[in-house]
């Protein structure tokens, strides 16, 4: 796998002609560009409300095949589905890995080309513009807490609450969540 950038900003890896983005080593195939910006807009905000309506429609059949047609619909409609938005000729490589595609040679120069600016820890990463490095509970980055933990000594730990004997209902529990009752 080659050592790719992987800069938030700049989102995923593109091909050089722009019809796909690289996720894992495998081509998925991008939205038309010719869509307006208004109508791109709207229908990714439909494709995200028909894949939450999956999500919470996961009890029962019929719902969860309706919100994959709407899926399906808005994947079509912006171009990632269906037959390709470019006419040129060329074959359609949606989800095939790139490494067997046309582009097996592009991906390749990106692993010769050593590796890329793209900081190892992403705590080193520099902040994007105007983000104050900040964890996301809040404490303040590791140049502003003081040195770091030692990692020879053992992590100081708060004392466990201690245990009732109940089970706790897991949000991640959906088919218990949504039964009727």
């Amino acid at each position: 796998m080659p050592s790719l950038p992987r800069d938030p900003a700049r989102g995923p890896l593109r091909t050089p002609d722009g019809r796909y983005i690289v996720v894992r080593g495998r081509l998925w195939r991008t939205a038309d560009p010719a869509l307006p910006a208004e109508e791109r807009e709207r229908l990714v905000v439909e494709l995200m409300s028909a894949r939450r309506a999956v999500h919470l429609a996961d009890a029962d059949p019929e719902a969860v095949a309706a919100a994959r047609a709407r899926v399906d619909a808005a994947k079509h409609a912006l171009g990632e589905r269906g037959p390709p938005w470019w006419n040129d000729g060329a074959p359609d490589e949606n989800r095939r890995p790139v490494r067997a595609s046309s582009y097996a040679d592009w991906y390749a120069s990106l692993d010769a080309a050593g590796p890329t600016d793209a900081p190892a820890d992403p705590v080193d990463a520099p902040p994007r513009a105007g983000l104050a490095p900040a964890r996301v509970d809040g404490a303040p980055a590791r140049d502003e807490a003081g040195p770091a933990r030692d990692p020879a000594r053992p992590a100081e730990r708060p004392e466990a609450a201690p245990r009732t004997g109940t089970r706790r209902a897991w949000p991640w529990r959906r088919a218990e969540r949504h039964a009727p009752r």
